[in-house]
């Protein structure tokens, strides 16, 4: 690898001109980037904002438009059940963000919308970054943000391989331009996203190359050095479904990750138990009996992968209809099993019903 070659100051009045320039050219149209730079609906910006931290803006859009729909201000967001926020933010993932919103959504209400760095940070959910971001693009506050686009350009500019989180922070507070905080936040995040990219970045139309470190090494695209990632631990679990895709018995799920959503009753498969045993389990404690498997989900998650074997069951709970549940992607993907068949289960189930329950006995 040819090494990067030394390099000079940065001039930050022309790296600052420069990135704004383009921005305001270039910049990209986002529905809560509406109103004049520092006038904007903070709760907006907010819910944007969480709403991003997991999810890339082309996606994240749909789900914007949709949460902005259900709960068009931070007033009609405290007053919603939790069960409907869960519900508008369904597919979005990592439910604690909405449950967050929805208790600092409260806290606001009754104490009043922060304006500063210090007021959003003490709210649920909002961390360094997100109070950074509202505070400067809400409210011109002068903070500079520091995610993975940031990183990314700032470690490129300065070509540095290993940027650690308090590197970045103190470069970009350095650039932060003083007069217009909340645009160059949004510019050098929109240059992460548009131009320096990850895999290819454009050099040639990039408003930093005469400075960028990286690009004069001749291989940007080795700064910043990839993070290790966490290993992938594979999760067995076994599900019932006892009704149909439109109607089935749920059960509300606790737990940091899907914890508050519904979904089909279902256990984790310990390290010495076998498929049978756990559905056995899990019937036990659902009062159902066990019937036709339905088949095998897999489903990625950060640092998990779930294989989840799915059976049909039997059982004299109430049902609730699907549509109205907020579900994660895992159980559409299981209750897109069924979209092939019609009528009911129990039809198929009754007539392998013995041969499955004998396999359930005997594995």
């Amino acid at each position: 690898m040819t090494a990067a070659p030394a390099q000079q100051a940065i001039p930050i009045p022309a790296v600052q001109q420069a990135l704004l320039t383009w921005f305001d050219q270039s910049g990209r149209s986002l529905p809560w980037r509406a109103g004049a730079e520092g006038a904007r609906d903070p709760y907006r910006v907010w819910v944007a904002e969480i709403l991003l931290q997991q999810t890339q803006v082309a996606r994240g859009l749909v789900y914007y438009e949709r949460f902005l729909t259900a709960f068009p201000s931070v007033e009609a967001l405290a007053e919603a059940p939790i069960d409907a926020v869960l519900k508008a933010w369904e597919g979005c993932g990592y439910y604690a963000r909405a449950r967050n919103l929805h208790r600092a959504a409260g806290v606001i209400v009754a104490d009043g919308m922060p304006s500063t760095y210090a007021g959003w940070l003490a709210l649920p959910g909002v961390g360094p970054y997100t109070a950074a971001a509202v505070s400067s693009l809400a409210f011109n506050e002068g903070r500079a943000v520091n995610d993975g686009n940031v990183r990314r350009v700032l470690a490129r500019l300065y070509s540095e391989r290993l940027p650690t989180e308090p590197w970045v922070q103190a470069r970009a507070d350095a650039l932060l331009d003083p007069g217009r905080p909340g645009a160059f936040n949004e510019a050098v995040m929109d240059l992460g996203a548009t131009i320096c990219t990850p895999k290819a970045p454009r050099c040639e139309v990039c408003p930093l190359a005469a400075w960028c470190g990286a690009r004069a090494s001749g291989q940007p695209t080795a700064f910043p050095a990839p993070k290790v990632r966490a290993a992938v631990r594979e999760v067995q679990a076994v599900a019932v479904l006892i009704g149909n895709e439109h109607s089935a018995v749920l059960e509300r799920r606790d737990g940091a990750l899907l914890g508050g959503l519904m979904g089909l009753p279902s256990e984790i498969r310990e390290p010495d138990e076998t498929v049978a045993q756990a559905l056995a389990r899990l019937c036990t404690r659902v009062d159902a009996k066990p019937g036709v498997l339905l088949g095998t989900v897999t489903h990625n998650m950060t640092h998990r992968r779930i294989v989840l074997d799915v059976y049909s069951a039997k059982s004299a709970h109430p049902k609730t209809p699907v549509q109205d549940a907020a579900l994660s992607r895992l159980d559409h993907k299981v209750l897109g099993l069924l979209e092939s068949q019609r009528g009911s289960l129990f039809e198929v189930q009754d007539s392998v019903e013995g041969i499955y329950s004998q396999r359930v006995e005997t594995a």
